[in-house]
């Protein structure tokens, strides 16, 4: 998802700092021993953008999903769940998807 993401800031010509973008993964998973099985799947993003570019960012964040193949390939049997949180100028604001 972050390769999508990142995708889709660059597409919409949005200058993000490459050095500060990350994402961290957190997981869940049930069963015992040899036999896990992934639950859930949650995404958390860091990213600064121009102030400017804060409309055209919350809509790359909101799409980033759909276009992703790995997103794509677990849907309906992983639960996936994303947040950003987004310097734009000197603001700070929290997307969830």
């Amino acid at each position: 998802m972050y390769g999508t993401l990142r995708g889709a800031l660059a597409g919409r010509k949005i200058a993000f700092d490459r050095d500060t973008f990350t994402a961290s993964a957190e997981g869940r998973i049930s069963g015992h021993g040899k036999t896990i099985r992934i639950r859930a799947i949650h995404v958390h993003y860091e990213v600064a953008v121009p102030a400017d570019a804060l409309e055209a960012t919350e809509r790359a964040l909101m799409a980033h999903p759909q276009g992703c193949p790995a997103h794509a390939s677990v849907q309906g049997a992983i639960d996936v769940t994303w947040d950003a949180s987004v310097r734009a100028g000197d603001r700070t604001l929290t997307f969830r998807g």
